[in-house]
């Protein structure tokens, strides 16, 4: 069995057409093993997604059009404005990728609720500032469908990049140029980001963000998502994490 054969058989064994109606069937995919700690509690539950499909479409046209169906255009981002932001001299910023898993369930794959809630304490802290949280980033922009694939590929040993790139996509297709729009429209002054990512700050810089440069949010690792974060410092270019043990 090819490489492709051998991913097609990992999701085809996890994906599942339920009828909907005469035009519709819903594809299910799960389980996905999700640990999740959420203040002194901790648990591991079996997490699936659906998403409503043609009902002429197999499993296996599902799983081959995902990078096709546009699936993170389906919310709305916004933003969380802390203090005097028009005006005040110093105000921090996150650019927060929605992490449906992470930010709501407290998932501990990966550490994108802790960096929200991290992020939420050194704004006020520091008196002002702003979450901008994009909807349209799930999974780096793949959707929350689609991550469900890319999570079933990390459980066999595919990291984050490999796992995306095995479905079809790019690495990263998030886009911020609708947020630093925002941004402008509610202060002209620099700001600086809360971020670990340098390619993220010049990206960003890149496509008009004023900033005074970037503060790095340390911490947020565990068991379950250190070969995570490992990949970001690897493939990602993010600063190197404070790996232990």
């Amino acid at each position: 069995m090819d490489n492709m054969e051998n991913i097609l058989s990992i999701l085809l064994d996890k994906t599942n057409l339920v009828a909907r109606n005469d035009f519709q069937n819903i594809a299910v995919v799960g389980p996905v093993k999700l640990p999740v700690k959420q203040s002194e509690f901790e648990a591991t539950f079996n997490w699936y997604s659906w998403l409503p499909v043609d009902i002429a479409h197999s499993k296996e046209e599902v799983i081959s059009s995902l990078n096709e169906m546009n699936l993170a255009f389906g919310q709305q981002s916004s933003v969380l404005v802390y203090g005097d932001f028009e005006n005040a001299d110093n105000a921090l910023i996150r650019m927060h990728s929605i992490c449906h898993t992470g930010d709501i369930f407290g998932s501990q794959r990966c550490d994108c609720g802790y960096q929200l809630h991290e992020s939420m304490k050194m704004i006020v802290e520091n008196g002002c500032g702003a979450i901008f949280y994009l909807a349209d980033h799930e999974g780096r922009g793949i959707g929350l469908f689609s991550k469900t694939f890319a999570y079933l590929l990390q459980e066999e040993g595919f990291d984050t990049v490999e796992a995306n790139h095995a479905l079809g996509f790019e690495d990263d297709t998030r886009s911020y140029e609708d947020a630093i729009k925002v941004l402008r429209s509610l202060r002209t002054k620099p700001v600086t980001l809360i971020t670990n990512n340098p390619k993220k700050l010049a990206a960003l810089q890149e496509h008009g963000l004023l900033t005074n440069g970037h503060v790095p949010l340390w911490g947020g690792e565990t068991e379950t998502n250190r070969h995570y974060l490992q990949t970001k410092v690897e493939k990602s270019g993010h600063i190197q994490q404070k790996i232990t043990g």
